[in-house]
């Protein structure tokens, strides 16, 4: 089978010079996306404005991709795609493979594909951008492990673009790129408040195999940070930070439109020393740095000045490679989950949640003056 390629050239591209923002098709192989890296990026640069002429980039970035692509739709695909900000579609997130609503990247020609996937990139940091791609390639390399009996549909450009509210760089709107194993979405208030939660991302297989992508670990890091960690911890710790032999079948927030703090359990930062406390960042920030890195920046604030020092890191399962374990860091504004158990311990599932933040909830109820979540 030949590689997609999703992601595997672009970690070293810069945001400032627009190259990060050239996006390849899905379906391209890799020698057609590198011959169109340079048009590309030249055709990029007319979709986002000059960086030092922008007084919040992110929202000017998300309005001009959201608008080129919708401005490329006809008008069936156009009502497919859009939705009011308040609509319950903007809550409906999932990452299991199921019937959606918003536009496939299946409904649409090469180059909106290449506009979807702009959008997509204009929210991501590269390292989030290529995580997300590679996720999308695992597609193809599930339909061939499970066969022409599958139970599922297993295709790379199955992968759908909501849009919610009129993108405006100074207005309130919101966008969600979703499918089989991914769910990333955006909601911007005044064009100078941004809330990216929940971002889940998943991988199956979590290790290829074999094939010409074997050794390929989308997630790999999340999961070799953790163990790091927890084999860090000494023989006390450990008792303290692993709460179940065996780990769970799944994440327990699943897709839940709103989460609250799981039970306390685990080790507290407080309690650990410097090299782990440093662990315990890094693994945070793989997952907050999904994110273009103005707007990671502000989550890492937001969970800095709720008290490192209260965030808990809890285990469950082995903690030797291969064996299925679970884990979770929580502290007092956000979650992190994750788990592999599924497929002989070769699929995994991480989310992050923002208690109070999840689709904007926070700044959408100082904007509108009550809970957002009734919007």
């Amino acid at each position: 089978m030949a590689s997609s390629g999703l992601g595997d050239d672009f970690t070293n591209c810069k945001f400032s010079d627009c190259v990060r923002r050239v996006v390849p098709l899905i379906v391209l192989s890799m020698q057609t996306i590198r011959s169109a890296v340079a048009s590309l990026a030249l055709a990029v640069a007319f979709i986002l404005p000059t960086a030092s002429l922008r007084a919040h980039p992110a929202a000017d970035d998300m309005t001009a991709a959201a608008r080129k692509f919708l401005s490329s739709l006809n008008s069936e695909q156009k009502a497919k795609a859009s939705f009011d900000l308040a609509s319950d579609e903007r809550l409906n997130w999932h990452f299991v493979p199921k019937e959606r609503n918003g536009l496939t990247l299946k409904e649409m020609s090469p180059d909106q594909r290449q506009l979807a996937l702009a959008l997509l990139a204009s929210g991501l940091s590269t390292h989030g951008y290529q995580k997300a791609t590679n996720i999308m390639s695992l597609e193809s390399i599930l339909a061939e492990l499970e066969g022409p009996t599958r139970r599922f549909p297993r295709d790379p450009i199955l992968y759908h673009v909501f849009i919610f509210g009129q993108p405006d760089a100074k207005g309130t709107w919101g966008w969600r790129f979703e499918g089989h194993h991914f769910s990333s979405s955006f909601t911007i208030v005044d064009g100078k408040l941004f809330a990216s939660t929940p971002s889940f991302l998943g991988t199956n297989p979590a290790e290829v195999r074999q094939g010409p992508r074997q050794g390929l670990r989308v997630l790999g890091a999340e999961e070799d940070i953790a163990r790091e960690l927890i084999k860090s911890l000494s023989a006390d710790q450990q008792k303290v930070a692993i709460f179940d032999a065996t780990a769970p079948k799944e994440i327990f927030t699943e897709a839940k439109r709103r989460v609250e703090a799981l039970e306390a359990k685990g080790i507290v930062a407080a309690k650990l020393d410097k090299k782990q406390r440093a662990l315990l960042m890094k693994l945070i920030e793989e997952y907050v740095n999904r994110v273009r890195p103005e707007l990671a920046r502000e989550d890492l604030k937001k969970i800095k000045k709720a008290g490192v020092d209260k965030i808990l890191f809890a285990w469950a399962g082995g903690i030797e490679k291969g064996d299925g374990h679970y884990y979770r860091v929580q502290g007092p504004t956000f979650l992190l989950e994750y788990d592999n158990t599924q497929n002989n311990n070769n699929h995994v599932h991480a989310v992050w949640r923002d208690f109070q933040g999840d689709f904007g909830a926070d700044i959408l109820g100082k904007h509108y003056g009550h809970d957002s979540h009734a919007k």
